[in-house]
């Protein structure tokens, strides 16, 4: 094995020339930026070195080309602090503008508010005389009617003339009153028409004003645009001539690292930073320390013995490739099991959080709270007696697997997954005298008449009757088959939504009328060979169904019916109730069917209370 220990070492050596080869280019760059540093500060002494006159030349060519930047960019900046103050200029002037134009609008705001009012004031006191109009007609067509029901009398009443010259006089007096209100109308409507032309008059002086004020604020936020505009390019222009300094001080790095190491060479520091000298010599000597190293390492590595390193790479990539075969075999393997046995042909899946969270769920238990106790029972089975199991705080998920045995009978197993640890429900359970404990190949289960409970995981419990809670156990310990994730029924049922309220499937469609109360058409049940539903609880309810069918074309001719007559199939059987109101939303996969549609409520409770068993006879569903 001592080609594994060479390897080792190979990668170790790999390691440490790695971390070395890093730290050598890091030192490098500081040398060179103490080396730049150097040239910059020791430019004057550079002059005495003939071999240096090119890159003094080549310093003063780039320090006047950033003169001439550095004097463009103080003019941009002044220009741009004149135009800023132009700009500033040019609002105080709109401020002063429109000042002036709102102190010229504030009579004539007043004036035509004045006119408004009398304009108001007009039209109301026309409104009065026309009132007083036609309850003076009123009037004169009420006395007339009662004067032609006195001379109808017969035999006339004994102060038949009293009670005419009664009438005839008020109704005399009554021409008199109409034309002093006639000339009082028209005096009204004199004043409410010279009225509205001052207020017309008024509301064109106000709208020229306004008119003028819009014009010279729009002028000035011209202005106002150019000057941004201006300052705009401007401030590109600067941003532009900056970049430019700095690349031209860039490219003076060069010619300041080549001062700078012919001056490190001779061992020459500038007057005003002679520690500029000592950085760059501990640079260097930083740098031939690492290149030392980095050298030792690869003449360590040279006498590695060749073929016991290949004997390590062969190993090396012999693992990778087996992990490579192994690792997908892993993970396409089945993370779980369901812990159900293989037999299992209905499962119901209940989930509390959601119904403690849904619309129809709070509804019904506020309307209708004994009902609504009796449902839930149903729905959830024996799980309700588990002592100290509060299942709309303590349980997640409650699943009901249900098979139909050659004698007709129906075996239910029943899981509960807690939201936390159940130990404490245990521990209860250890208290509680009326249980009796044992064991199936160690795995204790408690028992009492009509109710079984074994632990099956840290927050999973069987719950049932004898037999169904130790066929779980069976199933659990592996004694026994189990329903694996992989089967065409789970992978249907993992389909279907996990976030609903209640999910159903069914792998014999037609046994679902014996399990539970009747609840598809049979119709839809003889057609597929798997039914699945899932039901949010909302409001709306929405439901998803999924059918498998036989071949597509089957699906097909189904889909089509569906869509041209879904009252037939999507209905309670012995109801009227239908499960939709409109026609549903079909998507047609191979030989899968997958329909959506919204639930009326009353057929949503209809169907929860047949799945409990707690529903009405069919004349009652019918009615």
């Amino acid at each position: 094995m001592s080609f594994i220990r060479t390897g080792l070492r190979e990668i170790a050596l790999k390691i440490k020339r790695q971390k070395t080869r890093m730290a050598l280019r890091h030192e490098k760059r500081l040398l060179q930026k103490s080396e730049i540093s150097l040239g910059r500060e020791g430019t004057s002494q550079a002059a005495n070195f003939p071999e240096l006159r090119n890159e003094i030349v080549a310093l003063k060519k780039l320090e006047q080309e950033q003169k001439e930047v550095a004097l463009r960019i103080t003019q941009i900046e002044e220009s741009i602090k004149k135009i800023e103050a132009d700009r500033e200029q040019n609002a105080e002037t709109e401020h002063e503008a429109i000042t002036k134009l709102k102190l010229d609008k504030k009579p004539l705001l007043q004036k035509r508010n004045q006119a408004k009012s009398t304009t108001e004031l007009c039209e109301r006191e026309l409104a009065a005389v026309e009132r007083r109009v036609q309850e003076n007609e009123s009037a004169d067509r009420q006395l007339l009617k009662e004067l032609s029901e006195l001379e109808a009398l017969a035999p006339p009443p004994p102060d038949f003339d009293t009670r005419m010259a009664g009438l005839n006089a008020r109704r005399n007096r009554l021409p008199d009153e109409r034309a002093e209100l006639v000339r009082a109308r028209m005096g009204s409507a004199d004043a409410l028409r010279v009225a509205k032309e001052k207020l017309i008059a008024a509301e064109a002086e106000v709208a020229v004003v306004e008119k003028n004020i819009d014009k010279v604020r729009g002028e000035f936020d011209a202005r106002d645009r150019a000057f941004a505009e201006k300052i705009r390019a401007q401030q590109d222009a600067l941003k532009e001539a900056r970049t430019h300094h700095q690349s031209v001080e860039e490219q003076k790095n060069p010619a300041y690292l080549n001062i700078g190491r012919h001056l490190a060479s001779q061992g020459i520091a500038p007057p005003n930073a002679p520690h500029l000298l000592d950085d760059v010599r501990r640079h260097r000597a930083a740098v031939d320390r690492h290149l030392q190293h980095k050298n030792e390492l690869a003449l360590v590595s040279s006498k590695i013995d060749k073929q016991e390193l290949r004997q390590f790479y062969f190993s090396v990539v012999s693992l990778l490739v087996l992990l490579a075969i192994i690792l997908p075999l892993v993970f396409h393997s089945p993370k779980k099991r369901e812990w159900l046995p293989q037999e299992t042909e209905t499962i119901l899946s209940i989930n509390c959080d959601q119904f403690e969270r849904d619309d129809l769920p709070k509804r019904w238990r506020k309307d209708q709270p004994g009902n609504w106790a009796n449902v839930w029972s149903g729905l959830v089975g024996a799980v309700a007696a588990t002592p100290t199991l509060n299942l709309p705080h303590d349980a997640v998920q409650i699943t009901r697997a249900l098979t139909t045995e050659e004698a007709g009978n129906t075996r239910e197993f029943i899981l509960v997954e807690a939201r936390n640890d159940v130990s404490r429900v245990i521990r209860s359970i250890e208290r509680d005298r009326t249980f009796k404990k044992r064991t199936i190949a160690g795995l204790p289960v408690w028992e009492k008449p009509n109710l079984s409970i074994a632990r099956l995981g840290p927050t999973n419990l069987a719950v049932g009757t004898t037999s169904g809670v130790d066929e779980l156990v069976r199933v659990r310990l592996g004694i026994k088959l189990d329903l694996k994730i992989t089967g065409q029924l789970f992978d249907r049922f993992q389909a279907l939504d996990r976030e609903s309220a209640l999910r159903l499937i069914s792998r014999n469609p037609p046994n679902l009328s014996r399990v539970f109360q009747p609840v598809f058409a049979s119709e839809l049940l003889e057609a597929p060979q798997l039914l699945g539903l899932a039901m949010t609880l909302q409001n709306p309810v929405k439901a998803k169904l999924l059918l498998k069918l036989n071949s597509s074309d089957a699906a097909s001719q189904l889909a089509t019916s569906l869509r041209q007559a879904p009252q037939r199939w999507l209905r309670l059987q012995d109801s009227d109730l239908l499960l939709c109101t409109q026609p549903p939303e079909v998507v047609k996969q191979g030989s899968t069917l997958e329909l959506r549609f919204i639930v009326p409520e009353n057929s949503a409770r209809l169907l929860l209370q047949r799945i409990a068993k707690t529903g009405p006879g069919a004349a009652v569903a019918a009615q």
